[in-house]
């Protein structure tokens, strides 16, 4: 098994990279979370696919943004937990 990765995407412009990375990451038999923080995702149908796969390979996401928790299943997360989540990977890559 590979090593446990938090994807953060912070920034609104690289959220179509971060959930990209967060697809190799998987497919190299990592354990991939992936949390978008302080802004809808934009969602396209690339993009729904994409998270699909995230979903289908084991992949987590979160998100502190209530509409991405109601309208595209995002786990909710608090800007207070993040630091304990963030504490049992291995690994952080920031976009």
């Amino acid at each position: 098994m590979g090593k446990k990765v938090a994807v953060l995407i912070k920034d609104k412009d690289r959220q179509y990279e971060g959930l990209r990375s967060s697809l190799g990451l998987l497919l190299e038999n990592h354990i991939v979370s992936m949390f978008v923080l302080d802004h809808e995702v934009e969602m396209t149908e690339e993009y729904e696919d994409n998270m699909g796969f995230i979903d289908e390979m084991g992949g987590a996401r979160f998100s502190n943004v209530p509409a991405n928790v109601e309208k595209y299943g995002f786990t909710a997360v608090t800007m207070d937990e993040i630091p304990a989540k963030l504490k049992e990977t291995e690994l952080v890559i920031p976009f």
